[in-house]
């Protein structure tokens, strides 16, 4: 693999606020954040395949888990597929030398017979080396549309957990939690609005909570509705 194109991968980087700490964990993923959380303080299962809707957290796990390896001194390598024509399935050579790698949203790859020659290959070098593997996808091993009879069977070998999205209220909480993990006061009346008039996607609430605490700090105001109407109402702050 050229050095401009390992180059381009390592300047994936993981997002700060994608911690355990910070993941609402709802009744139905729990068994699957504990197995997450004390696994990635020993050792995972050598591969274990994550699956759920758009938003449900996917990712953040991922990305959690490397935040766990990386701070016990293990190296971890996190490549999201989504954008994966910018790179070439060269990207997966030499990832053996790592202990842990997450791939996500593997179902951008699926059907794109070089990708998936190049990902079995992966499969079996990091059997060899003991690397653990985890990934993310959209759907579950035996819903993803690949063309390699050999790399489906290698994908439904692992243990496989649904990670289940939030209903309304969950998101309630969730957004409460974020917001006091940064020290943010939201009043009830804040989140219903949030809630009310904005994109469902977690993500995307986030992604608003951030633009309005910095939009608090910046006019030295308290967050209300009034704020958060104007905030909205000027899309470009």
């Amino acid at each position: 693999m050229s050095d401009s194109r390992r180059q381009m991968a390592l300047q994936v980087s993981l997002e700060d606020s994608a911690t355990f700490e910070n993941f609402f964990v709802i009744d139905s993923n729990k068994q699957l954040v504990d197995y997450l959380v004390a696994e990635s303080s020993a050792q995972l299962d050598q591969f274990v395949f994550l699956w759920g809707a758009h938003g449900a957290g996917c990712s953040h796990l991922l990305q959690s888990v490397c935040h766990n390896f990386d701070a016990r001194d293990c190296a971890s390598f996190y490549l999201p597929l989504a954008n994966f024509r910018e790179y070439s399935p060269e990207i997966f050579e030499g990832l053996e030398s790592f202990p842990l790698v997450c791939l996500d949203d593997l179902q951008f790859i699926a059907g794109h017979r070089d990708w998936e020659m190049g990902l079995f290959s992966l499969f079996n070098r990091l059997r060899d080396s003991g690397t653990r593997l985890l990934v993310a996808a959209r759907c579950g091993p035996r819903e993803l549309q690949v063309l390699l009879p050999d790399l489906l069977s290698r994908l439904q070998s692992g243990v496989v957990f649904q990670v289940q999205g939030l209903n309304d209220e969950d998101k309630r909480k969730a957004l409460q939690l974020r917001a006091t993990l940064r020290g943010i006061a939201l009043s009830e009346e804040v989140i219903s609005y949030v809630l009310q008039r904005n994109e469902r996607s977690m993500q995307g609430l986030f992604e608003l909570l951030e633009r309005l605490d910095q939009y608090s700090l910046q006019s030295q105001r308290r967050i209300t509705v009034p704020l958060l109407r104007e905030l909205m109402d000027t899309p470009e702050l």
